[in-house]
């Protein structure tokens, strides 16, 4: 018997399956459906955690995974960097590139995945939504660059067809439903094949998302208590942003986004002023 192939995920929410779980639970995701179509001998590990960022993945996850020694290891990460209010491209490219260079010098192949856009299915404020677009475009510059330079397979989630359709996201809007993990995994399976892997076609479950009362009780157990967490962390810096993007539109004279990012850091202890905010290039 070949010996089998060791598929690790490390991440967030995403990776770890919110939005795709049971009456119990118990979280799936688009890695459990992944690795149901292999067709070859698979162990899997999955040591993502919901809140996790970029350096937890890197200090705590991945020397989880790294001692299994994996030939194939998800990383799914970026969003919960980008909703903190001291967010810093920087320190997540810093974090981002040690964890797949270990990853790569271990002789693993990396699978990344880009953001989606979710000021496309999540209503928000202008001012809220260019912030929004900013942060996520800076994860997206930063992961697309590593996967270039790391050789991961990237699957880029903003030009797949249908992807903002409502099937495929949970309640919350944030997450991939179960139809959208499923979705996930299918998109991934195709860009493994290319790389050699023996994937049969990934199942699609009729049974979606849990009925409209679950979903209500999901919300006020898990939603709820997210939303008054952020809105003291995150919120205050929204306010302080969404009057930087007035004075930056300002000193440009147009409502257009243009290629730099801004991001300032509201430390407790600092004081806020446009001259302290960090600027970095993107495509």
């Amino acid at each position: 018997m070949d010996k089998p192939i060791t598929f690790a995920i490390v991440g967030d929410s995403a990776a770890s399956g919110v939005g795709d779980s049971d009456s119990f639970g118990n979280y799936y995701g688009w890695g459990y459906h992944l690795v149901k179509a292999f067709n070859e001998p698979l162990a899997y590990l999955n040591v993502s955690r919901p809140g996790a960022r970029s350096k937890e993945v890197r200090f705590e996850q991945l020397p989880k995974v790294l001692i299994h020694e994996p030939e194939l290891v998800g990383v799914i990460v970026g969003g919960n960097d980008l909703l903190r209010n001291g967010f810093s491209p920087k320190v997540f490219e810093e974090n981002l590139t040690a964890t797949l260079k270990d990853i790569v010098e271990s002789g693993a192949q990396v699978m990344l995945l880009e953001l989606h856009d979710p000021t496309e299915i999540v209503p928000m404020p202008y001012l809220v939504a260019r912030v929004c677009r900013r942060r996520v475009s800076a994860v997206n510059h930063v992961t697309r660059k590593l996967a270039r330079k790391y050789s991961a397979i990237l699957l880029e989630t903003r030009s797949l067809k249908g992807i903002y359709e409502r099937d495929k996201w949970h309640v919350d809007r944030m997450h991939p439903s179960k139809h959208g993990h499923q979705f996930i995994a299918q998109e991934f399976a195709h860009l493994l094949r290319q790389r050699g892997f023996h994937i049969d076609e990934i199942v699609i479950d009729p049974i979606n998302n849990r009925n409209r009362k679950d979903s209500i009780k999901w919300m006020l157990k898990n939603g709820t208590p997210w939303f008054l967490k952020r809105s003291v962390d995150l919120l205050p810096a929204l306010l302080i942003l969404s009057i930087t993007e007035l004075i930056h539109m300002a000193r440009n004279k147009s409502a257009a986004e243009p290629a730099d990012v801004y991001f300032p850091d509201f430390n407790k202890k600092q004081d806020v002023a446009i001259p302290m905010l960090e600027d970095e290039r993107v495509s």
